[in-house]
């Protein structure tokens, strides 16, 4: 869960044998996405959790049967500090900016986590971005993982914005990815529709669910196959959060490399081995067809070069 999905809203967990002993701190800051340990204890300090409605210390350990809640304050104005981080831009005009983000880097700030993202980076660069998404996200339209590489695109301005969600909206934009996933699969192209919601038991993960989900699509094609392992090409016809690796783990081929969906076992890599290749949409000011488009890296394709040597 994302900060800006929590603040001024209640959230409540109830303590189950498997939780006993742990700390409160660590717990909670397992929970969500992007939120360090010591802004949850800083939360906790403040009064903004509880157990069974008594103020706690950021070292208490639950016990089952606990009722423990969290009401998340809301994010303090902060100025995002412009940082002169290189960037490999495939596309910039007045209105908008194509990046092949590099794998490791966060797109935009969150509590804990200001600096080294591609909002700093953009900051330096740019004259203006939209401000449609606030200061901790300006010009973002879409996003990445942290862990999966490639092009993503930015607005300068919120006509531009506008325009490039609507199309996101409508599933318009053309969004190809790149994959090496465990296992060989028994259809060389196919289609994963299957609802993502949150996993109940990792707040910070997705699963497939009928439960407060929203529907997912996902096209694959087989590229190669390999003896334990297959390169994908994969076109999303939605966007939701991690939804390639969410869809890949339902149907059994994990991402090599994936932390969260993933199994350590085998060949492996930082991060998993997913890659934003393609990008298209139409301009939202001149109208004309845009399609972009970024090479494998050279961490996927070591990967590669490792499975055909097996």
């Amino acid at each position: 869960m994302l900060y800006e999905d929590i603040y001024d809203n209640e959230l409540i967990w109830r303590g189950t044998p498997n939780l006993d002993g742990i700390r409160i701190d660590k717990f909670l800051s397992e929970q969500f996405e992007g939120i360090s340990r010591t802004q949850i204890q800083q939360w906790i300090k403040e009064g903004h959790v509880s157990v069974n409605k008594s103020s706690i210390k950021a070292n208490y350990k639950i016990q089952n049967g606990d009722e423990i809640k969290l009401l998340a304050p809301a994010p303090s104005e902060l100025e995002i500090t412009a940082e002169s981080i290189p960037l490999d831009v495939v596309y910039e005009d007045q209105h908008l900016i194509v990046v092949n983000k590099p794998r490791g880097m966060v797109v935009h700030p969150a509590p804990g986590n200001y600096s080294g993202t591609l909002v700093n980076a953009l900051l330096a660069h740019c004259k203006d971005l939209s401000g449609i998404n606030g200061k901790l996200r300006p010009g973002i339209v879409h996003r990445i993982d942290k862990n999966t590489s490639g092009l993503l695109v930015s607005a300068k301005d919120d006509v531009a914005h506008t325009g490039l969600s609507e199309q996101l909206k409508n599933h318009t934009v053309h969004r190809k990815y790149i994959a090496v996933v465990h296992g060989k699969l028994s259809h060389l192209q196919g289609t994963i529709n299957a609802p993502i919601g949150r996993d109940p038991k990792d707040r910070k993960s997705y699963m497939v669910t009928n439960k407060n989900s929203k529907k997912a699509v996902t096209h694959f094609v087989v590229l190669e196959q390999f003896k334990n392992y297959a390169l994908l090409e994969l076109r999303l016809e939605t966007g939701r959060t991690h939804q390639i690796r969410v869809h890949m783990k339902f149907i059994g081929h994990h991402l090599v490399g994936d932390p969260t969906y993933g199994r350590n076992k085998g060949i492996s890599m930082e991060g998993q081995a997913l890659h934003a290749a393609e990008l298209g949409f139409v301009h939202p000011i001149t109208g004309e067809n845009l399609m972009f488009t970024a090479p494998v890296p050279d961490d996927i394709n070591s990967v590669i070069d490792k499975i055909k040597s097996q």
